[in-house]
């Protein structure tokens, strides 16, 4: 297939020229972009299950705050394990199947859910559904270093990203009618066997762009306009020897814990405060994931859109991800609001926040790193910041169970992301290519 060379977008007077050429080029990867948008809804209707199915399944299993604390963690514990594992099986084996591979995994183990008859059971059943979700970010990450050029790659993850809030919006709207017709235990069974369609499409539509025949000719040099990156595989764990590495784990260590403490306790938090039941959870929490679809897109729209103004991906990714640091402050509020629907805007705004800055945060790693080590930062990241989500979920159950309050909860969340933009400058000022690899 014939190629031709494109310039990377280093100012304002290439805007137009790259515009032109991306519109021209085809639109083939944004199809690939769909499918993991598509995958990435489904990881978070499985995931986010159990915290809207909570009350019924502890009244089965007789779990208090703790236990229930300690099932997220062996969650996030099996997470973090697959992560890193993940991020060299991907890189690895590619995308295609490292993907399938996960989605196997974690489809598995969601409907073993469903079977589960003890909390033993169950907690095991969940360690399966976070060994294979955690693969969905690295080899999402991974996709899209394979069919986008740099100056689209943080828009292109951003709008994979939003599926995250697809997937916890259909949740809610459809999870309590199968509950309240066939029981808690069958909405896992259902919703699991529906999602293998995802897997057949995926199967059959991805390729790299260079053995996908539907990509033109045109479209294929748009996506390999970037410099060519060396072909040696990389170790992850010389990957740990950078301080461009810890940057990005450390940004995922603080974040993503507040990012799952938004999922596996809103609903709890909506039915204390506001005495929510599994037939009216569905309106408030298709609002707040609606307003964090707008922020993973907008997070990585409006990086993307700096660059193509001639700013450094160093300065449009740190200051898009300080606004965002800003944004979710007022989460700390939520909890001394009255009235519903403003506390419902307070926490939207903190998750759209939490999206954008994600959006910025995926992208680093291929802003930093050749394309053969993006896995394994990932990896590594998603790794850290699960670790950080296990003392989390400790740390939230355990003040839950002694003082009933969001107030310190809710505090830790609203800080860390300024935290997280001022450990990512200091270990990464530039955020600069790693040229030894």
């Amino acid at each position: 297939m014939a190629t031709a060379e494109f310039p990377i977008d280093t100012g304002p007077a290439s805007v137009g020229g790259a515009a032109s050429v991306a519109g021209a080029a085809g639109r083939y990867r944004w199809v690939i972009c769909g499918l993991l948008f598509a995958a990435t809804a489904i990881n978070y209707v499985d995931r986010q299950m159990i915290g809207l199915l909570k009350p019924n399944i502890s009244g089965e299993f007789g779990w208090d705050e703790n236990a229930y604390a300690d099932i997220v963690f062996w969650f996030q514990a099996a997470y973090a394990i697959g992560y890193i594992s993940f991020g060299s099986i991907v890189d690895r084996l590619g995308a295609r199947v490292g993907y399938s591979v996960a989605f196997v995994i974690w489809t598995l183990g969601h409907t073993l859910c469903g079977f589960a008859g003890s909390t033993l059971q169950f907690a095991a059943a969940r360690a399966v559904l976070g060994l294979g979700e955690s693969g969905n970010f690295p080899a999402g990450i991974k996709a899209v270093s394979e069919w986008f050029p740099a100056r689209e790659r943080a828009f292109a993850t951003g709008l994979f990203n939003a599926g995250a809030n697809i997937g916890a919006v259909i949740t809610p709207l459809i999870v309590p009618a199968i509950t309240l017709a066939f029981g808690w235990r069958m909405a896992f069974i259902v919703t699991g066997v529906a999602s293998l369609v995802w897997l057949v499409a995926w199967i059959a539509i991805y390729r790299r762009p260079r053995e996908q025949p539907r990509v033109s000719a045109a479209e294929l040099a748009y996506i390999e306009s970037d410099p060519a990156d060396p072909a040696q595989k990389i170790a992850w764990t010389r990957l740990l020897g950078y301080r461009e590495t810890w940057a990005y784990a450390l940004g995922k260590f603080l974040i993503d814990p507040i990012w799952w403490l938004f999922l596996f306790w809103t609903p709890d938090f909506l039915s204390k405060a506001y005495h929510l039941d599994l037939k009216s959870f569905g309106p408030p929490l298709v609002v707040i994931y609606l307003i964090s679809d707008f922020g993973s897109i907008a997070g990585g729209w409006s990086s993307s859109k700096l660059m193509k103004r001639g700013w450094s991906a160093n300065r449009a990714r740190k200051t898009t991800m300080l606004v965002c640091a800003f944004l979710v402050m007022p989460i700390f509020f939520a909890q001394y609001v009255a009235n519903l629907w403003a506390a419902v805007a307070i926490v939207g705004l903190a998750t759209a926040a939490h999206q954008a800055f994600s959006a910025n945060l995926y992208t680093i790693p291929s802003d930093m790193f050749p394309r053969k080590a993006v896995g394994s930062v990932v990896g590594i990241g998603g790794m850290v910041g699960a670790i950080g989500g296990m003392g989390m979920a400790k740390f939230t159950g355990y003040i839950l169970q002694t003082t009933g309050s969001y107030t310190l909860i809710f505090a830790v969340a609203g800080s860390v992301y300024l935290i997280a933009v001022g450990v990512i400058h200091l270990l990464s000022p530039r955020l600069a290519r790693v040229d030894a690899l």
